[in-house]
């Protein structure tokens, strides 16, 4: 008896994005850590522009994207507001 042929599928998946959309997030969540949140904004920016070139998961590729610039937005703004209030005092 002859076995049964087996279809291997294979999912394909967009890694660099969905670790663009990881470090981004990591980015937004840990923004307070004075160095970190620029590093992780412009891999996340970087790694979902990579992400883009794959026609599959752009959407996560694009929220990378988003959350990379968020991310080094925050911290620029948390740097006006600091400096901003000191100048206050």
């Amino acid at each position: 008896m002859s076995e049964p042929a087996v279809q291997r599928v294979v999912i394909e998946g967009n890694g660099l994005a969905v670790a663009g959309m990881v470090l981004g997030i990591i980015g937004v969540v840990l923004n307070f850590i004075p160095l970190l949140p620029y590093l992780l904004g412009l891999l996340a920016f970087i790694f979902g522009l990579a992400g883009l070139n794959k026609p599959i998961k752009t959407g996560v590729a694009k929220a990378a994207i988003v959350l990379g610039i968020i991310t080094i937005v925050m911290k620029i703004l948390f740097w006006v507001f600091v400096i901003g209030g000191l100048s206050n005092m």
